[in-house]
């Protein structure tokens, strides 16, 4: 690809040497701490930002999923914005274990504004930032590094001093903006003068928030970061360390993921990744790939569809169909060996009720997050015939013998080839139908009787009763049983001899009313050509004299 020598290499412009980095032995045993940005940083990225109503329609929902912490806006950055923190204050609608957040630039009428938004709040969380990236330094600013951390502190003095004369609890975030694009010295040296400032204790800690505003670097690299940064930061016992990672690059979950694993306490991020160009840290996929793992991720996450709703009528946004754990499509399988790995995972799951979820290629229990198993498995002309067992399973409560998978799935995949769709449940039941249930010549079944026993081996007379060419005939036939009867009656009109090679049944559903399915594979011949036949009734003798019936009816159609 041409033009690539215009680009350098991140390692090579912001070299961090770690040769004793620790974060790739470490390993995760308890979630961090979240900070939902949805309000603020989702907010500015949407084509049409929310009104307050509907600000306070996702508030309410991120309480109720557990946030302790809430960028609630940048207040003094418009009047909705500003008249949205006072919705807040003047319904009652914070909690008190939850802590708002709200930004500021390091500018003195823009924090004043802000403290006049939380007026009435209990506590908050001032969240002051300044841009100290070289670029932006040489680019916007034309400003040197010492200027650049003198404006972090005099913006932190401000607050300090606003802070003292006010009733709520406030609680300090400085972020040195676009951390990942600043020579790690200098964002030290920033952050260190900031916290000198607030001076912070083990018992009242400051947020120092390190962000990926631009996504930069293999994730690796922002683990190495925050590990230099974690072990030079004066007065750690006294800050919590906070990451706010963004998407550019496609991993800023990863970068997260590493980033915890390097010393972060802390996450700053949006629903379903929710932000500037391609998005901020999804916080759901974070929270649930720790759940996958064994650790409570602190947040309610039983009702993912429910969220998805109050996201996408908020925001406007829709979640692509493969989004993790979120999107309509990410437990579903078309692929055939997949399909009949995870019918057989569900199958072992089920049968040994094992606590531990085990199931190939579904690395979470959908019922956890409030999704169903119906799409699971869909058909198309990629399925096999363990997504089609499985279909007729779970959608219809008919459990095909295995020998009998592989003749039905290529009756449906003639269709699906045909039409190259996807097939639905029920069109897949009606290729069911068509091929074993309504197959009614040469006979089609009126009644089946068994009036008496006779004989000292006490076998079976069954009189079948079939509709032939138009004309409705009686057959009667003898044997061990009413199956072996009913062949034998068939015999009797001339049909080609055949035996039973394989007989099961079982019923469709619980109760006393529940329909009974039973299937029959007969052989012809001397070929050993085989055939199977399905029969549905409520009394299970009958439904399997269909099933001899449907497979004499099919063998006769295949016959020269």
């Amino acid at each position: 690809m041409q033009n690539h020598n215009k680009y350098r290499s991140y390692h090579g412009a912001f070299p961090v040497d770690l040769p004793d980095r620790t974060w790739p032995n470490r390993s995760f045993t308890e979630a961090p701490t979240w900070c939902s940005v949805d309000l603020r940083d989702g907010n500015q990225a949407l084509v049409k930002p929310m009104d307050v109503h509907k600000k306070l329609l996702f508030f309410d929902m991120l309480v109720k999923l557990g946030f302790k912490e809430i960028e609630v806006g940048f207040p003094s950055a418009s009047e909705t914005e500003f008249q949205f923190n006072r919705e807040l204050v003047e319904r009652g609608k914070i909690p008190t274990d939850v802590l708002p957040q709200v930004l500021v630039q390091a500018r003195e009428h823009l924090i004043e504004r802000t403290f006049e938004s939380i007026a009435g709040y209990r506590q908050a969380i001032v969240h002051l930032y300044n841009s100290t990236s070289e670029l932006q330094r040489r680019v916007v600013f034309s400003l040197p590094p010492e200027e650049i951390r003198q404006m972090a502190v005099a913006g932190t003095r401000m607050i300090k001093e606003r802070a003292a004369k006010t009733d709520t609890a406030i609680f300090f975030e400085y972020s040195p903006e676009s951390f990942t694009g600043t020579e790690h010295e200098i964002a030290l040296d920033v952050c260190a003068a900031v916290i000198e400032e607030w001076r912070p204790t083990p018992d009242k800690k400051m947020i120092i928030n390190l962000p990926a505003t631009v996504e930069m670097s293999t994730p690796n690299l922002y683990a190495d970061r925050i590990e230099w940064f974690s072990r030079n930061l004066p007065r750690r016992d006294s800050v919590i360390l906070s990451l706010h990672t963004h998407n550019d690059r496609g991993t800023g979950v990863a970068a997260t993921e590493l980033g915890l694993l390097a010393g972060g306490e802390r996450v700053e991020g949006t629903l379903f990744g929710n932000g500037e160009r391609t998005g901020n840290v999804d916080i759901i996929t974070v929270a649930l790939n720790l759940f996958t793992q064994g650790i409570d991720p602190r947040l309610d996450l039983r009702n993912l569809p429910a969220i998805v709703d109050v996201y996408e009528a908020c925001t406007g946004m829709t979640i692509p169909p493969r989004h993790p754990y979120a999107g309509e499509l990410v437990f579903t399988a078309f692929s055939g060996s997949h399909q009949d790995a995870i019918r057989k995972g569900i199958h072992a799951h089920g049968r040994t009720g094992k606590r531990l979820w085990e199931v190939p290629y579904v690395p979470i229990d959908p019922l956890d997050i409030g999704r169903e198993f119906e799409g699971v498995i869909r058909i198309n002309s990629q399925s096999g015939k363990g997504g089609v067992a499985f279909i007729m399973e779970h959608e219809f409560g008919c459990h095909l013998p295995k020998e009998m998978h592989p003749e039905f799935s290529r009756e449906v995949q003639v269709v699906s080839d045909t039409s190259g769709d996807e097939l639905s449940p029920d069109q897949i039941w009606e290729i069911f139908a068509e091929t074993y249930l309504r197959v009614k010549t040469p006979y089609g079944f009126v009644s089946f009787t068994t009036p008496h026993t006779q004989g000292s081996d006490s076998s079976f007379q069954g009189i079948l009763t079939v509709q032939r060419a138009g004309e409705i005939v009686e057959l009667t036939g003898w044997g061990n049983g009413p199956i072996d009867a009913c062949r034998n009656a068939l015999l009797r009109a001339d049909v080609r001899p055949f035996r039973i090679a394989h007989y099961s049944e079982h019923a469709r559903s619980a109760g006393s009313d529940a329909e009974a399915v039973a299937f029959i594979q007969i052989e012809t011949g001397d070929g050993g050509e085989h055939y199977w036949g399905v029969g549905i009734h409520p009394n299970i003798e009958l439904a399997s004299i269909k099933a001899v019936i449907s497979a004499v009816n099919r063998a006769s159609s295949k016959s020269p």
